[in-house]
């Protein structure tokens, strides 16, 4: 993974910058200083996702920047909504205390609302792609990801889920979270391609692999993970006895599958030959990482 983790570093740092600096132009008020805290730290995979594959189709990092940070934003938001009492009810989130711990729900309530609309002026601004109809595409192709057919479907499935009375099926889950994580990192590695109006498929492949790679690489985390080094409540899943990729294909094969969708998201990449060694190091990551 040579050169890597300094380039997911330097985009991380690009991107919080430009999020927090959307966020500071908002009026002084706890919301604001809300936003400020869901947003702060984290990997900010999606947003290098973001910044790498609009180099590849020849976006400066500063336009591409603000569709990171939208990315980012949106992220933050399905986080603070998914820590509320009334879904996961969850206590700590990168360490630190969740938001409607640290301040109310209803404070979490609107940062997640704030953040949600602070993305989608990011990507509408004149600054966000060369030309009108890719600011749209982007615009029009995060809210089909974010919404009742992409991440919030996915965590409505994940809520039934807990109160079904039979377990989900491998093809179940599977879809689940091509839903609830894989749609926006699809948007994410897809959003250079969009911003360059250029064929998106490629990309968009190696993203479907990476996403369900995450998500079971999540789930061998949740097993296998320090609740240190993860910042958040581990061992969730087993303790609600929720059906998940560990639980159905055993923890070797979880681990198997995991590394055959890694090369699958390598082998997408082919149409861009070396240059795409950050994005194939992404790859590999995603299953050794460790929070």
């Amino acid at each position: 993974m040579s050169g890597f983790p300094e380039a997911l570093s330097r985009a991380a740092a690009l991107v919080e910058a430009t999020l927090q600096d959307e966020i500071g132009r908002l009026p002084d008020s706890q919301v604001r200083d809300a936003m400020a805290y869901a947003a702060q730290g984290g990997k900010k995979l999606r947003g290098f996702l973001v910044l790498e594959s609009a180099r590849l189709h020849g976006i400066a990092p500063e336009t591409a920047a603000r569709s990171g940070a939208a990315i980012e934003a949106i992220h933050a938001y399905s986080l603070v909504h998914d820590d509320l009492p009334a879904m996961d009810d969850d206590d700590l989130r990168r360490g630190q205390p969740t938001v409607h711990v640290r301040w109310d729900e209803a404070t979490a309530i609107l940062v997640g609302d704030a953040l949600q609309s602070l993305a989608f002026g990011l990507l509408a601004a004149p600054e966000a792609a060369p030309t009108p109809e890719a600011r749209l595409d982007l615009v029009a192709s995060l809210a089909r990801a974010a919404g009742g057919g992409g991440m919030v479907l996915g965590q409505a499935l994940d809520i039934a889920a807990e109160s079904a009375e039979a377990p989900l099926t491998l093809d179940q889950i599977t879809a689940l979270q091509a839903a609830k994580t894989g749609a926006l990192i699809e948007w994410a590695a897809c959003a250079g391609a969009r911003m360059a109006q250029a064929d998106t498929r490629p990309l968009a492949t190696y993203a479907r692999t990476l996403g369900l790679a995450f998500q079971i690489a999540d789930d061998i985390l949740d097993i296998e993970g320090d609740t240190a080094l993860a910042g958040k409540r581990l061992n969730k899943d087993a303790e609600a006895g929720k059906a998940t990729f560990v639980s159905l294909l055993g923890l070797e094969g979880a681990k198997a599958r995991a590394r055959a969708l890694v090369a699958e998201a390598e082998a997408a990449l082919a149409p861009y030959g070396p240059e795409a060694h950050l994005l194939r190091d992404a790859a590999q990551f995603v299953i050794a990482r460790r929070n």
